[in-house]
């Protein structure tokens, strides 16, 4: 895709006056297991960062170099956010993606005057605009998505170490037949979303949650 098409929501949005925006994207709200967190990212007008794209259709390789090509340009502001499995269970799946992206904006060192959302309508105290498929459609929710993902799946990396009987670093909390499986015999840990109807239905019969 080219700047142009990256860039048609921030040029709208530059041209009416606005002149520091940042883009909004979550990861994790399907798996069984883990935080949900999201990406907050501000990229000055004049700086496009090729390769830039939804995180999912870039490899683990490419996302991880772009993490680190936008965690430390001087130019590049960022906030992370992280809403964690018990918290999951007890507000919603919705809900905390919504807290952890109005965590990941009040992480922000430098405050935007305008947010473009992926996929959500977001109540912050600057204006908004949620854009449907958005990690497709824009360079800065293609690169807060990229922050938001790479961050989770080195969280279910490091749960991995914690809880290997899972494999975590496979599937990074996903429903795949080989997590079930492991959900059958084991039993629930601490970062599964208990709520979840996959976990009810399956281990309802063995496994008191």
């Amino acid at each position: 895709m080219t700047s142009d098409l990256w860039l048609k929501h921030e040029t709208e949005l530059l041209n009416k006056g606005f002149k520091c925006l940042a883009g909004i994207d979550e990861a994790g709200r399907g798996p069984l297991a883990g935080p949900v967190v999201a990406g907050c990212c501000h990229i000055p007008p004049h700086l496009f960062i090729e390769g830039v794209n939804d995180s999912k259709k870039l490899t683990e390789k490419k996302r991880e170099k772009l993490f680190e090509v936008l965690t430390n340009h001087p130019d590049i502001v960022y906030g992370i956010g992280i809403v964690d499995a018990q918290l999951i269970d007890q507000i919603n799946i919705l809900q905390a993606a919504i807290k952890a992206m109005q965590l990941a904006y009040s992480q922000m060192p430098l405050k935007p005057d305008y947010l473009l959302v992926d996929g959500i309508q977001l109540n912050v105290d600057i204006p908004s605009r949620k854009i449907i498929k958005g990690d497709t459609l824009s360079h800065l929710i293609a690169a807060a998505s990229i922050l938001a993902k790479v961050t989770r799946d080195r969280m279910m990396r490091e749960n991995h170490i914690k809880w290997p009987e899972y494999d975590f670093e496979s599937h990074k909390g996903y429903g795949t037949a080989k997590h079930r499986k492991a959900l059958l015999e084991h039993g629930p840990c601490e970062i599964h979303r208990k709520t979840f109807e996959p976990i009810r239905s399956m281990l309802a019969q063995k496994w008191v949650l």
